[in-house]
């Protein structure tokens, strides 16, 4: 079996295109990596993927679905470089199935080729009607034959299927997400996987305090994403003793804001350990009363790395539809509790002044917090497609 696959913004990328070619080519054999006889060329402006006749489709569709790089895949036959050949392959295939209308279309690679590609469209197509008795619709056929004429060979193919699109994992650096029980960070990460950034998950949890719910909601969103980058890791940072100091020695009104700034403090350090050059949450302005522009803007004073929010101007409709496309909402939406919820105030600032914050920060010993929490980390594993785990301390 053979699938075309087509890209689209990598084809932009100048001189840097066979960087990201390499990359998206490596993805696709993780991907297929358990799929028997799975192997992955570089054709001219496109990717060949060949696995064996007998390789269920529908496995290597969902499998090629979750590559970001790919713009679409279809699956392939390939013929001689001879029109006629191509002309009788294709008509061979029609007769398979039965169709009222088509239309034949013809990209053209090999400029060197004798034909023009509507004098291909033209022939294929004609032998096609004469074969099928079907009827040209150029507007709205109900199959549509598409041809790629290369150097070497002529492709064909009836089907074409939507890929993730966006720029391969491992493409554009590396950063760390804070990763909560909820609908909103998983898709805040994906969306930067999508945008070739390798993620690497951060937990807070408040166990022993509060149950073992959402460590293993994380786990469970750690593996799911884990199919979009193939490999994760997933740190469990014990918060509790965190949060028991600022209620002890903070103003009620700014817990929330200093639990935010100790999470972005903690998740700065361990993204220097992994090489990660910045931090991406799931807020969205104004969807809860501590994400407001002002509280944000205190968060941020803590942080020495960019702090990334791509869901900030979604509202809460859109950011569910997107967890239901990527598979992530029924694990978000499983009960919990969640270490922000403990010790919660009732009316938490919604806008918080950093001096105010520094100074209620005083009371605290900031970095001997730090340095147990990280003390205290856990760190996980993840592979895909053999999704797994195994415990490990991250020094």
């Amino acid at each position: 079996m053979q699938i075309v696959i087509h890209y689209h913004e990598i084809a932009l990328k100048g001189r840097n295109r066979p960087f990201f070619i390499d990359r998206l080519a490596a993805n696709l054999r993780l991907a297929m990596a358990d799929i028997p006889g799975s192997r992955v060329h570089s054709l001219s402006g496109r990717l060949l993927v060949e696995a064996d006749d007998d390789a269920p489709w529908s496995l290597l569709r969902e499998r090629l679905s979750a590559v970001f790089g790919v713009a679409n895949f279809a699956p392939a036959r390939s013929v001689s470089l001879d029109l006629e050949a191509a002309a009788a392959a294709v008509v061979e295939h029609a007769l398979r199935d039965s169709f009222e209308s088509f239309r034949v279309t013809t990209k053209r690679s090999h400029k060197g080729f004798p034909k023009t590609s509507m004098e291909i469209d033209r022939e294929i197509g004609g032998a096609v009607k004469l074969a099928t008795h079907a009827r040209v619709d150029l507007e709205h056929p109900e199959r549509t034959i598409f041809v790629e004429v290369l150097r070497d060979r002529i492709l064909f193919a009836s089907e074409k299927h939507a890929g993730p699109g966006g720029f391969p994992v491992g493409s554009s650096g590396r950063l760390v997400a804070l990763l909560s029980g909820g609908i909103d960070s998983p898709v805040a990460a994906w969306r930067l996987m999508k945008r070739g950034c390798k993620v690497v998950f951060v937990h807070f949890h408040a166990f022993p305090l509060l149950d073992r719910t959402t460590i293993e909601k994380a786990r469970t969103l750690a593996g799911q994403l884990t199919r979009w980058q193939f490999h994760s890791r997933l740190l469990l940072v014990p918060f509790a003793p965190v949060q028991q100091a600022i209620v002890a020695h903070c103003p009620t009104p700014l817990r929330v804001v200093l639990y935010r700034r100790f999470m972005v403090r903690i998740a700065e350090r361990l993204a220097a350990r992994q090489r990660a050059k910045a931090l991406v949450t799931g807020e969205s302005l104004g969807q809860v009363a501590s994400q407001t522009l002002d509280n944000m803007a205190v968060i941020d004073a803590a942080a020495t790395m960019p702090i990334l929010r791509p869901l900030v101007g979604m509202d809460k409709e859109e950011i569910v539809q997107e967890a239901r496309r990527i598979g992530t909402f029924e694990t978000s939406t499983l009960p919990d509790m969640d270490c922000c919820q403990l010790f919660t105030p009732p009316h938490p600032a919604t806008a918080a002044k950093l001096d105010e914050v520094r100074t209620a920060e005083q009371a605290l010993d900031v970095n001997a917090l730090i340095d147990a929490a990280l003390a205290a980390t856990e760190e996980e594993r993840f592979t895909f497609p053999t999704v797994g785990a195994r415990n490990e301390h991250p020094h």
